[in-house]
């Protein structure tokens, strides 16, 4: 699921009813998870948190920038915290399965609907900005709300959307996409503060003042301070002590954990310390994370025990949560601190999550649902999981080191589709529940009988677009089985052939789901879209089960 967090800072910190109307606005849209609220009485400011799918986002944060325009007055507006409208800001931050530059076009799609709906004038910042003088926020925010009608005098000061003219009771939003912000902190086993302040003067990446002999700031030929820069790119540190857990803590932002990532950070503190005497004795993470970095982490901490391969998910983040300490103040739960987690974004679906027993016995019954579709899926996984598994073992036996590259890239592919071949077997059930809802509609008059229509259409589209992705995994673990065929543990290829037949099975089954479902569709150039797709993996993965099976028995002979 693609997923992008919101962050939006309205102008209102004391009067809760207001608060609690402008984030209702946020928790009405479907696919859209609030996820905080957080005034600031003395800032008379709301920062607000919310995750969802692109459109969700776009449509959540429309309406809570249109009911923060109506609720808040900035001309009676006062607060410690730098503002220029009812919605000051509203950063957009990619989290999973989209890219910066997907979020740039988000970005644009709400800026421009929020500029010619609502008539706010909009800037946009950070990555999206179109300027270079307009990426920090500061500059654009410049003289705060009481500067922005003469601003609006300056042909400089026009908008990127919305109209060059000043809003009074609105004033203006700055509207961006920027990377996300990790708020982590590491354990030092000493409760001098000083420590491990000093650290984080060494850590951060703007560094600390150089200094001379005598102590003195160092300066350039043109006067200005010298600094010398801290060991770690994109991080802000600093240090403090926690009276109740007696002990001090280096306390970081790493602004980009693609850059900087908590095991990057952890590892140099660690050093850090150990030069200055003291030991890390864990770490903690404020707020929620993105899934990846902790993947990140765990992938680094096995690397160094030579597992690179192979591991599920909860492996890996076993892994990372043993190795960064995240339980030693507290006990770390990945279900509450992992967005994708807490959204229900990476959970497995009803179907995935039953006894093989209960999903057997389930297949059995009289319902029509799960069917062959879902079954198709559960092969598909199967076979890639067959395929990791030789890998594996391939990889980890002292006989085969030659191969181990290849083991490592073929493994680590073979989870991944195994991954959404899982996703799938709930997917396909979901599916088909779609067109049972969609021919439930009502149907009295011309117009309801449209409308159903279109709906039993759109939905049997879905129908046939998920056993057509089913083709596909299935295609993809009989392409890595081949790959890996001639050059695993000969012992374990009875293990690859079981695999290459469940994923041929898999596929050859939702080739037929597809034949099935597209057989009602009116979209003709559609149909045969998805027809040829499918006939082009059904081909090619015969194929591949036929050259596969050659090895297998030829190998079982010889052995």
């Amino acid at each position: 699921m693609k997923l992008v967090e919101c962050v939006p800072n309205f102008s209102e910190g004391r009067d809760q009813a207001v608060i609690d109307e402008i984030t209702s606005q946020i928790s009405q849209v479907e696919g859209a998870t609030l996820l905080d609220v957080d005034p600031g009485p003395d800032t008379n400011r709301t920062v607000v948190t919310f995750v969802g799918t692109p459109e969700a986002v776009v449509e959540a944060a429309f309406r809570a920038i249109k009911r923060a325009s109506e609720l808040i007055d900035m001309r009676n507006h006062k607060g410690a915290h730098p503002r220029q409208g009812a919605t000051d800001v509203c950063p957009l931050v990619p989290i999973a399965d989209i890219s910066v530059e997907e979020c740039i076009e988000l970005s644009h799609k709400l800026a421009k609907k929020v500029g010619d709906e609502l008539g706010i004038p909009i800037y946009l910042y950070e990555k999206s900005a179109t300027k270079p003088e307009w990426e920090q926020l500061s500059n654009i925010r410049v003289g705060e709300y009481e500067a922005l009608e003469e601003k609006f005098k300056d042909e400089k000061w026009k908008p990127d959307y919305g109209p060059f003219k000043f809003n009074p009771q609105a004033g203006v939003t700055v509207i961006g996409v920027r990377d996300f912000l990790i708020a982590y902190n590491i354990n030092l086993n000493t409760k001098d503060k000083s420590i491990a302040k000093d650290i984080g003067l060494t850590i951060r990446d703007t560094g600390r003042w150089k200094r001379d002999e005598d102590g003195k700031i160092e300066r350039d030929e043109q006067g200005n301070k010298v600094r010398t820069p801290g060991t770690l790119n994109a991080c802000k540190a600093t240090g403090w002590y926690l009276p109740d857990f007696g002990l001090a803590q280096v306390t970081m932002n790493l602004i980009d954990y693609q850059t900087t990532g908590m095991h990057t950070a952890y590892e140099e503190v660690r050093r850090q310390a150990e030069l200055r005497g003291v030991l890390v004795t864990g770490s903690e993470i404020v707020g929620l994370v993105p899934l990846k970095s902790l993947l990140d982490a765990g992938k680094f901490y096995l690397a160094k025990q030579g597992q690179t391969l192979g591991l599920n998910e909860q492996d890996i983040l076993d892994m990372a949560i043993r190795s960064l300490g995240l339980s030693s103040l507290y006990e770390f739960k990945p279900e509450e601190k992992i967005i994708e987690y807490r959204v229900g974004a990476k959970a497995k679906g009803e179907l995935a999550s039953l006894e093989v027993h209960q999903f057997v016995d389930e297949v059995a019954s009289d319902s029509v649902a799960p069917g062959g579709g879902s079954v198709s899926a559960l092969l598909n996984s199967i076979g890639a999981g067959l395929t990791s598994m030789v890998c594996n073992i391939t990889y980890g036996h002292k006989k085969f080191p030659q191969v181990k590259p290849d083991m490592e890239k073929i493994g680590v592919e073979a989870q991944q589709i195994k991954d959404r071949a899982v996703a799938l077997i709930d997917k396909d059930t979901e599916a088909f529940n779609l067109i049972i809802a969609a021919r439930r509609n009502p149907k009295s008059t011309d117009e309801e009988k449209q409308i159903r229509e279109k709906a039993i259409e759109d939905a049997t589209k879905k129908a046939a677009e998920v056993p057509l992705e089913t083709c596909k995994t299935g295609w993809e673990a009989l392409k890595l089985i081949k790959q890996a065929a001639d050059l695993i543990n000969p012992n374990s290829i009875s293990d690859a052939g079981v695999g290459c037949l469940c994923a041929y099975a898999g596929v050859e089954g939702a080739y037929l789901n597809v034949l099935i479902n597209i057989q009602s569709i009116e979209d003709s150039e559609f149909v045969e879209k998805v027809k040829k797709q499918a006939d082009q993996y059904l081909q090619e993965s015969k194929k591949f089960r036929d050259e596969i099976l050659k090895i297998s028995y030829k190998i079982i002979q010889e052995n």
